[in-house]
């Protein structure tokens, strides 16, 4: 088994860890800090956007049904803080229905991890988890009058900055980075959702939310096939 401190050698990982049981805190506490990470912890919504706020943590893991201020809301809120945009979640749930991930997901969710917990698996997929989206490409892309900035997760239309939940980002970076190449649906849920399951809507989500940002102009929709990042007349 591959220690995580040689995965993550400059430094650990901060994970918090979010749910109204405390035995399930206690459990993810104890097999997450056997491996090495800094875990912290919150018992709600509330709590969980506050120590993120103060913790900047590198990865969230959150219940979805919480007194107070539940999953979705509280990632909602996480996402439109632009400190927090390197910050991963995922969702720690017994919720299994469709509309429940999709929800998720629209939020700014990275991935589910669903109850009861099984404590090896659930390591291996939070380390699985905290080394995605590693394209090693140009950190800054110039098209037209856009600069997409990889580090800082932020991109410059002119002196306007628009700043972008992770998912929409990356989808986002993955595009530009290759402009004119036309990807499927299936392409893309597999790159920037890598090992979820969701749907092809979830792609046409972002990709509105995008439009709806930088502007219309930038991504065009090949019908029946899916997508790609400036159209011929550019």
């Amino acid at each position: 088994m591959v220690s995580v401190k040689s995965i993550f050698a400059m430094s650990m990982p901060k994970i918090l860890i979010v749910d109204d049981e405390k035995d399930i805190l206690d459990l993810l506490e104890y097999n997450l800090e056997k491996e090495g990470f800094e875990v912290s912890r919150a018992e709600d919504g509330i709590q969980a956007v506050d120590k993120a706020v103060q913790e900047k943590p590198d990865l969230i893991v959150m219940d979805i049904m919480m007194p107070r201020m539940d999953g979705v809301a509280a990632c909602h809120t996480i996402r439109e803080n632009p400190e927090l945009n390197d910050t991963r979640i995922a969702f720690l749930t017994a919720r299994s229905e469709e509309y429940a991930e999709l929800a998720g997901f629209e939020a700014g969710a990275d991935d589910y991890i669903y109850k009861p917990i099984r404590p090896r698996v659930f390591v291996s997929r939070i380390k699985a988890l905290l080394r995605r989206f590693n394209y090693n490409e140009e950190n800054i892309i110039h098209i037209h009058d856009l600069e997409v900035v990889r580090d800082e997760y932020v991109v410059k239309r002119g002196t306007e900055l628009i700043y972008l939940p992770r998912k929409e980002f990356e989808l986002l970076y993955y595009l530009a980075s290759r402009p004119g190449k036309v990807f499927k649906r299936e392409e893309l849920l597999s790159k920037i959702w890598e090992n979820v399951h969701v749907t092809d809507r979830t792609v046409d989500v972002h990709i509105r939310k995008l439009r709806g940002k930088i502007g219309s102009e930038y991504i065009q929709t090949i019908k029946g096939v899916g997508y790609k990042f400036l159209p011929e007349q550019y």
